[in-house]
């Protein structure tokens, strides 16, 4: 065959090769024919179609009653036509699993919502899509990126080409040692110079730092640590008072340990943002839109419940209610 033949094969359908494989397999254009679903003259078109492609016969046809015989030039097209086909069936399949929502997802973190808000997304994905693969990663730098995950979890919007729904408002509270305050809501300004326990200086904690030095206080940092648990730990130990986000105390239960208690702060620190993040213009998977839907709807659970907390003044948690949780919208899925 010359080499001038050859390019025509790049005009191949894969509804040709099955064709090819059906004549094969069936040993007569006509049995290929009801096992197809179409006419005889159908799939004799479309064999002829693939042997104007690969510039030869790929079926030697004695007529009559006698099978017909794949040449040596089909039996190199049915070999590779054969993996193709193979391929097709597969992504086929990979398509449809997607679309199902049986995909791939990767999410990134923090350990609030890792602990509080992740867990349900992943156990409701996986209940709904038990074939799904998601990848989870936790990691606080200062300047986030959210590189190639298809979503992200940080507790303030970011820059550049990101877009968000912000999940919750998530208020500071005052964990102490019991017995350091009386009061069931603590002015800050009685933080000046107290050791306080904290995060490092990453995500809101600058911000929310900044507040203590507005309000004429400079609490002594001195211990910071990542680990809310860690954090806590020292809080029991007597080491200092910490200010966490509603969350973090949530997450770690400090509401119903009789070795702390929690207080609001007079007047209170501007709540910290927790957000959710995709790159801009993504068109979402049918499972990152999930994932979002449910995220969205545990934040909703939790402004229920924080609201209710604080209105009912539930132990570990007295005084007046405070900023409340602010609840996001599924239009904000875009």
């Amino acid at each position: 065959m010359a080499g001038s033949t050859l390019g025509p094969v790049t005009d191949l359908e894969l509804r040709h090769l099955a064709a090819m494989a059906a004549v094969a397999e069936e040993g007569s254009f006509g049995r290929a024919a009801a096992r197809l679903g179409y006419t005889q003259s159908t799939v004799s078109q479309q064999i002829a179609a693939l042997e104007r492609s690969v510039g030869g016969p790929v079926f030697d046809r004695p007529g009559g009653p006698r099978p017909v015989r794949i040449t040596p030039l089909g039996a190199v097209v049915l070999e590779h036509g054969r993996q193709l086909l193979a391929k097709a069936a597969a992504l086929a399949e990979a398509v449809d699993r997607f679309q199902a929502g049986d995909g791939r997802i990767d999410i990134g973190t923090l350990q609030s919502v890792s602990t509080v808000i992740l867990p349900v997304v992943v156990r409701r994905l996986r209940d709904e899509h038990p074939g799904c693969d998601i990848r989870l990663s936790e990691e606080e730098p200062e300047a986030p990126q959210i590189g190639d995950l298809d979503l992200l979890f940080y507790d303030s919007p970011l820059n550049g080409d990101v877009a968000h729904v912000k999940l919750l408002d998530d208020p500071y509270l005052l964990v102490t040692r019991r017995g350091t305050f009386s009061e069931h809501s603590v002015p800050l300004d009685q933080l000046d110079d107290a050791p306080l326990v904290a995060w490092p200086s990453t995500c809101d904690q600058p911000r929310m730092e900044e507040a203590f030095t507005r309000a004429g206080a400079n609490p002594k940092i001195v211990f910071r640590t990542a680990g809310n648990e860690t954090l806590l730990s020292m809080v029991r130990a007597g080491m200092g008072s910490a200010v966490l986000p509603w969350l973090a105390i949530r997450a770690a239960g400090a509401e119903s340990d009789d070795r702390l208690r929690v207080h609001e702060l007079r007047p209170a620190i501007p709540p910290r943002e927790v957000c959710l993040h995709w790159r801009a213009g993504r068109t979402h998977s049918p499972l990152a839109a999930r994932a979002i839907e449910i995220a969205i709807e545990v934040a909703s659970d939790l402004a229920d419940e924080r609201a209710e907390s604080a209105s009912g003044r539930a132990p570990g948690f007295p005084g007046q209610p405070v900023v409340s949780v602010r609840r996001a919208s599924r239009a904000a899925i875009i």
